[in-house]
């Protein structure tokens, strides 16, 4: 029993001094080799953003989260400045892609598990899908409704991986609009009941008149929402409201106009109808989501107004949400209506942003960087990318003061926030490259950091 303990104790020693002597090693490498200043991406054909084709090769210097230097000449860092050199060989070097109408909570999961299911489970989920996400090359969302600000806060601290995020916070709905999801046994709601469960999960709220829609949007900016969002017409996914109907009036809408603009920034609005866009446009809202059913007049209004029009590729085909019922007849409705609605965007010259808009539909993920080929439909794949890139960051730029992150975004210049995709090709001449992005993106660098490099 003496050998047997004497053994034990000379082993406990050994693995003692065994691992003081790795931590020792650890800490010794540890100093000797300083985090890195910077990146410098050599030999690489730029995609500014700004236009729609390649530059001659160059060279560009990232130090910090910012990019520092654009050069076709090659460039030195400073003495002592430690960069990591990444070779392009004559890849193209483009900005990260921006969705411009996401809903971060709600993409891989169920209508019924969202509006229903444990939020810690719904919160776990949420950061799987933003890091999938953020590995298709999608380094910003502009987030159109949900409880997103815990997800935001979790991925600016480098808690989970994923997309910058520009919240919009809760919906803000009227009593029976698009953001009405309480069951029928909960209407009316009683003077002083609580709130529905979707409006205590931070999903929507509603309000009625002018006075509590000023309050909920007030609410929103407390909490952090980058842009305000209110439902100003019917939806597909919704349960009650007909898509040809008018939600909120020019009273109610201006009342959240004026409280964002205070804040300094921005109302957009979930609106298909003419109609609809138009009562929104003369409250001031700066941007339309949808508007798939816009006519000729609405878009020119638009275009004089220089109001954004956010544009999904809904078309009646593999990517769209799955839905039944009145809700698949709605789809169609929509999906119809989505060619002309490009082609008057192009036409009038309205100022288009870019967004799949992947709701209660966890295969849509997949599918996210070939909803956006889709637009070579209407687009060459050189503007595509521009509006994935350079527009959405223009959309972005309009939350103003309320910008959760400061510097520009979807443009390489110098001065820009360092969110960089290597892609293995010219997208401009094949855009189906983004398609495959496991495959293609060799490198994807967010906020100065490289989160993917198949090069190393």
């Amino acid at each position: 029993m003496r050998n047997f303990m004497h053994t034990m104790y000379s082993v406990a020693t050994r693995l003692r001094h065994l691992a003081l002597s790795l931590f020792l090693l650890g800490s010794m490498a540890f100093a000797a080799d300083p985090p890195l200043d910077g990146l410098l991406f050599e030999n690489v054909r730029v995609f500014a953003g700004t236009g729609t084709t390649l530059s001659p090769p160059a060279n560009v210097l990232v130090l910090g989260n910012t990019i520092a230097a654009i050069s076709r000449e090659p460039i030195a860092p400073d003495p002592g400045t430690r960069v990591l050199r990444i070779a392009g060989a004559g890849r193209t070097l483009m900005p990260g892609l921006i969705d411009a109408h996401w809903h971060a909570m709600m993409v891989g999961t169920d209508m019924m598990t969202a509006l229903t299911g444990d939020v810690g489970f719904l919160n776990l989920l949420a950061a799987e899908m933003a890091r999938r996400t953020l590995m298709q090359g999608f380094t910003t969302v502009r987030d159109m409704g949900g409880p997103s600000f815990g997800l935001k806060r979790a991925i600016d601290q480098g808690l989970v991986a994923g997309p910058r995020i520009f919240p919009s916070g809760a919906m803000i709905s009227q009593t029976g609009g698009h953001g009405d999801f309480r069951l029928p046994y909960e209407v009316p709601r009683p003077m002083g009941a609580p709130l529905s469960h979707s409006e205590q999960l931070g999903v929507s709220m509603l309000a009625d008149g002018p006075d509590a829609v000023r309050i909920r949007t007030r609410e929103q900016l407390m909490l952090g929402a980058s842009q305000v969002k209110l439902m100003a017409g019917g939806g597909v996914s919704s349960i009650y409201d007909p898509l040809d109907v008018t939600q909120y009036t020019v009273e109610e809408i201006r009342a959240a106009v004026e409280a964002a603009e205070n804040w300094g920034t921005y109302v957009t609005v979930h609106a298909y109808t003419p109609r609809a866009i138009r009562m929104a446009v003369e409250a001031g809202v700066k941007c339309i989501e949808h508007g798939q059913l816009a006519d000729e007049e609405t878009v020119r209004l638009m275009a004089r107004r220089g109001v954004w029009w956010s544009l999904q590729p809904f078309l009646d085909d593999e990517d769209a949400n799955p839905k039944e019922g009145e809700s698949r007849r709605k789809q169609l409705m929509v999906s119809q209506g989505t060619d002309r609605a490009f082609q008057l965007a192009k036409k009038h010259k309205v100022r288009i942003a870019f967004g799949t808009d992947v709701l209660f539909n966890p295969r849509g993920l997949p599918r996210h960087n070939a909803q956006l080929a889709k637009l070579t439909r209407w687009f060459t794949p050189g503007e595509v990318l521009r509006i994935a890139t350079g527009n959405n960051g223009e959309l972005l730029a309009l939350s103003s003061e309320r910008a959760p992150y400061r510097g520009r975004l979807g443009v390489i210049e110098a001065g820009a926030l360092a969110d960089l995709l290597l892609v293995d090709g010219d997208p401009t001449a094949d855009i189906h490259l983004i398609e495959d992005p496991e495959k293609n993106f060799l490198v994807i660098v967010k906020d100065g950091r490289v989160v993917k490099n198949l090069l190393d």
